[in-house]
């Protein structure tokens, strides 16, 4: 009994069980289908409002095509009624030519009918000088008559005798004038020339030249020096791996050197320093990104500085790769002197010396400001700067007078016109002036022993001095071994020379003195 009752109790037990089951399942189901149905909901109102919204948008847009097409159409009116002006301006400009031929017209006629009685009074004239020149040939030809009767000769030998009188008399007064001329030419054209050159100068002042192969970078304290060379001297190396610029770092107080012999590399070096220091981050992938960045402000200030140059000298037409070139100047020197202020200076000098000799001056300016744009070649060769800045010249569309100017002003080529020779003595009043250039100590010595030497070398030289800072070389031979005409040709060869073999700016007089000395003593 108690078995059959524990297995009805277990059987109850399922049933129950299965009757809670059912009725889970049940409310599970009721659940699921109230979501659904709030679901619709939700999705019938954003439906709603999706309408709603989707409705406002489409007045929106329809306003906004009406307010466009108002306004296009208020533009086309706009076109139609200028042009409807154009066509009446132009329907006045026709009539009004047309009133002012039928003008022209009307006075021609008139004008034809006074050309016609012109024509006949000419005509009348002309007849009349007809009738006398037959006349008076008539006349010659009896007063000839007359003549070879009295005088016994005939016409031709009356004729050579006088031509030859004439001839001998011309001649004598030809040579009295061209040696009046030669004469009075000598004693002028020294002194003309000096004063063309002396007012060219006067007119045109420019600074001295104070350029150098070094850049002090002033620094706000010491303890900036350690974070410029950082760790281990990774910075400075990147410094200078990234500007090719030596960086001296040595007991000056707030202050670093840099190096380098070209001047460019020299400013982005400065200029990137002080961005580094400036912002704090010193760093080798920082820095290689600010030199980076100060190359390219360089480059684009280097074409600023050529576009100011040449509006400022009113040069038009230029290249934009002469342009480049005249911008680089600004960063080049030559025995100390800054090559854009030289080049400035020049063009100014052959612009007022060619004004004073008739020269077309804008032309003489342009040649002179171009006339050393070969000593800044973005790559290195080694043809003279004067022959590269020539082939620049011609390869950008510069006249040939320009190119021939440019590649002259030191010999290289032959002069072919009067604009050349003025570039070269404007380079040379620019470039030897006192104070213009400096040169080393050490440079300066050597160029003058180097004269001296030159002078030794010829045989019959007894002492030699170079003076006035190497502008003037006087040698002194004995007289014994030298006669005149050998001093005169002496000092050529001497002066040919220096022109060779040495390098150096302006000009060097060679003067050669012989002297005869007679010693007696009285007893």
């Amino acid at each position: 009994m108690e078995t059959n009752f524990y297995i009805l109790l277990f059987i109850v037990a399922v049933i129950a069980l299965f009757i809670g089951f059912l009725i889970a399942k049940l409310l599970e189901r009721n659940n699921a289908s109230q979501m659904v149905t709030k679901a619709r909901e939700e999705a019938q109102g954003i439906i709603k409002e999706a309408n709603k919204e989707g409705e406002s948008i489409k007045k929106d847009k329809i306003l906004q095509a009406k307010e466009k097409f108002i306004e296009l159409k208020s533009e086309h009116e706009k076109v139609i009624v200028s042009r409807d002006k154009k066509v009446t301006e132009a329907e006045k400009r026709v009539r009004d030519k047309e009133s002012q031929l039928g003008s022209d017209i009307a006075k021609n006629k008139k004008t034809t009918k006074e050309y016609e009685d012109k024509l006949k009074d000419y005509t009348t004239r002309v007849e009349y000088l007809e009738k006398r020149k037959v006349d008076i040939d008539k006349l010659h030809q009896s007063k000839v008559q007359q003549l070879e009767v009295i005088s016994g000769l005939p016409v031709e030998e009356a004729k050579q005798q006088l031509m030859e009188s004439l001839k001998d008399q011309a001649r004598t007064d030809a040579m009295a004038f061209i040696q009046n001329s030669m004469e009075e030419a000598k004693m002028t054209a020294e002194q003309e020339a000096k004063k063309i050159i002396i007012n060219t100068i006067q007119r045109i002042g420019t600074e001295e030249a104070v350029e150098n192969c070094v850049s002090v970078f002033n620094l706000e304290s010491d303890d900036v020096k350690g974070r410029i060379i950082g760790r281990e001297g990774r910075n400075i190396r990147a410094i200078e791996a990234a500007t090719g610029v030596e960086i001296i770092v040595d007991d000056t107080p707030e202050a670093i050197i840099l190096s380098c012999f070209d001047s460019v590399r020299r400013e982005v070096a400065r200029l990137s320093l002080h961005k580094l220091v400036t912002d704090g981050r010193i760093h080798p992938a920082r820095i290689e990104e600010v030199v980076q960045k100060t190359t390219k402000q360089i480059e684009q200030e280097i074409v600023e500085v050529g576009k100011r140059t040449v509006i400022d000298l009113g040069i038009h037409g230029l290249h934009p790769e002469l342009i480049k070139a005249v911008g680089r100047m600004k960063y080049r020197s030559s025995y100390g002197q800054n090559l854009l202020q030289h080049s400035r200076e020049v063009a100014k000098l052959c612009s007022v010396m060619a004004a004073e000799l008739g020269v077309n001056p804008k032309l003489a300016k342009r040649a002179g400001l171009l006339h050393d744009i070969g000593k800044v070649p973005e790559t290195e060769t080694e043809m003279p700067h004067a022959l590269l800045g020539m082939e620049w010249a011609e390869k950008n569309g510069e006249k040939p007078e320009v190119c021939n100017a440019i590649g002259a002003h030191h010999d290289e080529i032959e002069m072919k016109t009067l604009l050349a020779p003025i570039v070269q003595v404007c380079d040379a009043i620019s470039g030897a002036r006192p104070g213009a250039r400096r040169q080393v100590l050490d440079s300066y010595i050597q160029r003058l022993k180097d004269l001296e030497d030159i002078a030794f070398g010829f045989q019959g030289v007894k002492k030699a001095y170079a003076i006035q800072a190497g502008r003037e070389l006087r040698v002194i031979v004995e007289s014994e071994k030298v006669n005149d005409d050998r001093a005169s040709t002496l000092s050529f060869e001497i002066s040919q020379k220096i022109q060779t073999d040495m390098t150096y700016p302006g000009q060097v007089k060679v003067t050669v003195i012989r002297e005869t000395r007679a010693i007696n003593i009285a007893k």
